[in-house]
């Protein structure tokens, strides 16, 4: 194993501020390493060594996290003798990574997401490729001829971080972007199309319109927005979406010529914030939008007042879900390819492929990186996965001749209460700490390794769903939106997980744009209409004045170096 060539630990005060949880590598306990491993399966059960216990820190929140006292966190500890005293995000990621990384005190596995160069210049994390190619036969196996998107740079090739947030060759089954709207407000509508922000709009107004209020006397809210601290980036998202770009982050890159431009001074894209101020102007976006917290914004969606939204179902799931233990599944939300006007495509099915940033790496400072590595390994197992994502066979799920199949008393659990049967169960809860195959995609036994498959998404819907669904003629919301075969591949998959160095132009330049942006629209969104074209103006002129040009000219650089390293190994 290799520590990145970049070995120099930053040095800051903020050290005495980090939290005390993340102190200490914990070692091995004694135990051998890499005892105990399968080399296809990973499998550790049965095994001699000594269970230990590994520090791990991730950039993403987790709220149904149990120590691993879940039904599937148990089996993964007996299975690989690993347990894990982990630390999700709280408040701004970014800047804990900053300060992890400031003081040398880091935790065995770390999910750092964009941020892994900060580690990679503190010299916090290892170079990956030797114990994937001696210990991780699971992983190995999986990435196959894709190892190559792995590697960190042009220039370092390491690999840092096992990806965990890209699947496998995924055939992506379910919607759960573009637009939302509640089944019972598109059902009064008389299921129109809705395809365009004014149709999406005046289903929004006809409803308030007849009814202003709830059931319990509380004001409907036409759309609602989380732009609380880094859920901002939903709510900016919005404007490459709604005119025909897919996610690349902060930018628009050209597809023929693959040059980057920050994606808000693309002049379509002033008017889809426009559109988000003329809603304001006729009261049909929620005044509290930019100054909410995330769990007033969910408190809100779990009311049943909020109408319509425009967020990814990740960050309002929660809420959703207590809508649906609550027996209120009218007023959760179908999924709507909403756009500018009809010249633009919705990309929420515009495939990246498989794309290696965002993951999980091991800490310099882990006293065992082999059971570290081989831990993961289990996780990527074909066991690990169907046990992630299924459950426990005979508990969760059957089989029945040769189909996997949710037990009917615990697919009607995850549809009433997801939240509290994750916690208890643990299914779904360790994705993001594997590498793993994508919807769509079957194991050796032939049965699909996600449950995000036709059969099982139809399981899942309520009455209000299906009753919308075959208004639209539709077996599933994937199908109202534009197939991912319209679509040309990105030669660079998604440019948002591209890693890069902390002193990096378009690293500093960046921080600058975002601090610009992030005061500037809601400022724009929330003036008065004659206002909006002199505070976008000043907008854009403040951009262009703090280095928004020479930001992108070094990430289009980046973009081509990337697409030269895929292309040539």
């Amino acid at each position: 194993m290799k520590l990145g060539k970049k070995g120099m630990v930053m040095s800051s005060i903020l050290a005495l501020t980090l939290s005390s949880t993340l102190g200490g590598c914990s070692g091995n306990n004694g135990a051998t390493a890499g005892e105990g491993s399968n080399a296809e399966g990973g499998s550790t059960s049965g095994n001699n060594s000594k269970p230990i216990t590994l520090t791990y820190f991730s950039e993403d929140s987790s709220t149904n996290w149990n120590n691993m006292k879940d039904e599937v966190g148990k089996i993964i500890a007996e299975k690989t003798g690993v347990t894990l005293d982990a630390e999700f995000a709280v408040g701004d990621p970014v800047q804990k990574i900053s300060l992890i990384a400031a003081t040398g005190n880091y935790p065995d596995l770390i999910a750092a997401k964009a941020d892994v160069g900060k580690l990679v210049d503190a010299g916090a994390i290892l170079d990956l490729t030797d114990l994937i190619e001696e210990h991780a036969p699971n992983i190995k196996k999986m990435l196959g001829d894709k190892i190559v998107r792995t590697k960190y740079n042009l220039d370092d090739q390491a690999i840092y971080a096992i990806p965990t947030w890209s699947a496998v060759d995924e055939k992506k089954i379910k919607a759960d972007g573009g637009f939302e709207l509640q089944h019972r407000v598109v059902k009064e509508a008389g299921y129109p199309e809705i395809r365009t922000v004014k149709e999406f709009e005046k289903v929004i107004q006809d409803y308030i319109t007849k009814h202003p209020t709830n059931e319990n006397g509380n004001k409907n809210i036409g759309l609602s927005l989380n732009g609380d601290d880094w859920h901002m980036y939903q709510v900016t998202n919005s404007g490459f979406q709604t005119t025909g770009g897919p996610d690349d982050g902060e930018y628009y890159i050209d597809q023929e010529t693959h040059q980057a431009i920050y994606h808000f001074r693309r002049p379509e894209e002033k008017e889809y914030f426009r559109w988000l101020n003329h809603m304001n102007d006729i009261g049909l976006l929620d005044p509290e939008s930019f100054v909410q917290k995330t769990d007033q914004f969910k408190a809100k969606v779990a009311s049943g007042r909020v109408l319509g939204l425009a967020d990814p179902e990740w960050d309002y799931g929660d809420a959703q879900n207590a809508l649906k233990a609550a027996g209120k599944f009218d007023q959760t939300y179908g999924h709507y390819p909403v756009t500018m006007s009809n010249e633009y495509k919705d990309t929420s099915f515009w495939s990246a492929g498989f794309d290696g940033g965002y993951g999980i790496s091991i800490s310099s400072k882990c006293e065992d990186p082999v059971r570290a590595i081989k831990f993961l390994d289990f996780l990527a197992s074909e066991e690990g996965q169907i046990l992630n994502n299924w459950g426990i066979e005979g508990k969760h799920y059957t089989v029945e001749a040769g189909k996997r199949v949710v037990i009917p008393a615990v697919q009607e659990r995850m549809n009433k209460d997801n939240a509290g049967f994750q916690k208890e169960s643990g299914v779904g809860l360790y994705w993001n700490m594997m590498v793993h195959y994508g919807d769509g995609i079957k194991d050796s036994t032939g049965n699909y390794f996600t449950r995000n498959y036709p059969e099982m998404l139809t399981a899942s819907y309520s009455e209000s769903e299906k009753e919308a669904l075959k208004a639209y003629k539709a077996e599933h919301w994937k199908d109202l939106f534009p197939k991912e075969e319209e679509f040309q591949p990105r030669a660079y998959g998604a440019a948002y997980t591209m890693p890069l160095a902390n002193d990096d132009p378009a690293v500093i330049l960046g921080v600058k744009m975002k601090d610009i942006t992030w005061k500037r629209i809601p400022e724009a969104v929330m003036s008065k209409p004659e206002e909006f074209d002199k505070i976008w103006d000043a907008y854009m002129a403040e951009l262009d004045k703090a280095g928004v040009k020479e930001m992108e000219e070094a990430y289009t650089k980046h973009i081509q170096d990337r697409i030269k390293l895929w292309s040539t190994n």
